[in-house]
């Protein structure tokens, strides 16, 4: 991984239009063109990459990036090449060998993917693999994208429950306030926590870890224990790790009570490479209030609800069940203002001198890229 491209010469960062549907973020803006330009490095942009995000190309153009109107150009001219999805097969067809790969990878669900990159010989750093460590975080596309996920599974919930999220105080009486409850207190629940407190809900959480209390009940919401000990709960790299059975079970019992109550439930619990912990049985469902919402943020990984349909609004004993799927690509615009200052953290990381440069020692490095081209020259 030492010396990919090499260093003789600028760098050409290529940024493709997304091809999976409904995928409308671009992996770079004009502002970060702009910022690799001025570094010394050339950029591509194919024609319409940012159109569905609003970044036009004549933007681009004006940052300094050469747009490329054939589909292939762009892939093939790259040293780097920043995506925001995983690669097609026939994307990796077009990619030179030797050349990087920056993106969302699962190395569990997206495994042909990273194997048919490895016998490309292109080496792939994948965000999903980024560590959670201080020195990574400005790399977290995943938090990211997690603070929009939040933010916008609050604003379905609304507009899907049949009442106001505020108290309101009428001259036909006083209506009380939505009681919003956020399973999993990571970055997209306490988004969710912070924003249905912005729209004047009653919010509360529930999680395994009591260390988040106070994050918690800084954006206002009640906590909820329901703690596991702690080697049951973290994983490598400071991730959840899945949990057993047993302790599934007691999660749900902790639940029960909780969201029997709750007009809104938005469910956030994931880990890494397995599928979604299930939290919210049909039982649990049936005994919730007639009129009330749940939004499934882990749909994409099997739902923490047994009744979700991933990319689906479906309705079961009154409640509303939405599988919430991709949501930061229905905020495209801010949404790839985010992402792009992490590819743009990472490109600055992994050159040096005109070159791209992948330390194998590195720590970072050493989790976040999934393949490793082979050296140049070798």
């Amino acid at each position: 991984m030492d010396d990919v491209a090499g260093s003789s010469r600028a760098l050409t960062i290529g940024v493709p239009r997304e091809r999976v549907r409904n995928e409308r973020r671009v992996a770079l803006i004009p502002e970060s063109v702009t910022e690799l330009t001025a570094l010394g490095h050339s950029v591509v942009v194919e024609t319409g990459a940012g159109r569905q995000a609003f970044f036009d190309d004549e933007a681009y153009a004006l940052a300094g990036a050469r747009i490329e109107a054939r589909e292939d150009a762009v892939h093939r001219s790259a040293d780097i090449l920043a995506k925001v999805q995983p690669p097609l097969f026939e994307e990796i067809e077009l990619l030179r060998p030797n050349s990087l790969l920056i993106s969302f990878l699962d190395p569990a669900r997206d495994a042909a993917v990273v194997n048919h990159l490895a016998a490309r010989g292109v080496a792939a750093f994948s965000f999903n693999a980024v560590p959670r460590t201080t020195r990574a975080q400005s790399m977290d596309a995943m938090s990211a994208m997690s603070t929009v996920a939040g933010y916008k599974a609050v604003l379905m919930a609304a507009d899907a429950i049949g009442r106001f999220f505020p108290m309101l105080m009428t001259a036909a009486g006083t209506v009380p306030p939505a009681q919003v409850v956020v399973i999993g207190a990571g970055v997209a629940g306490l988004q969710a926590l912070a924003t249905a407190r912005r729209l004047g809900a009653r919010t509360a959480a529930c999680d395994t870890r009591p260390a988040v209390r106070e994050q918690i009940e800084s954006v206002g919401a009640m906590f909820i224990d329901m703690s596991v000990p702690k080697e049951n709960m973290e994983g490598e790299g400071g991730y959840a790790r899945a949990l057993d059975a047993d302790v599934q079970r007691l999660e749900r019992d902790a639940i029960r009570e909780q969201i029997e109550g709750a007009d809104v439930v938005i469910s956030t619990a994931q880990v890494p490479g397995s599928r979604a912990p299930l939290l919210i049985d049909e039982a649990m469902v049936r005994a919730m209030r007639a009129g009330s919402v749940i939004v499934d943020l882990a749909a994409d990984t099997g739902g923490n609800c047994e009744l979700t349909v991933v990319g689906e609004t479906v309705s079961h004993h009154g409640i509303t069940i939405i599988g919430a799927a991709n949501l930061p690509a229905t905020l495209p615009t801010h949404a790839s203002q985010m992402y792009a200052r992490t590819v743009l953290t990472v490109i600055k990381y992994v050159t040096k001198d005109g070159g791209l440069q992948l330390d194998p020692d590195d720590e970072i490095l050493r989790a976040a890229c999934l393949t490793a081209a082979v050296p140049h020259g070798a």
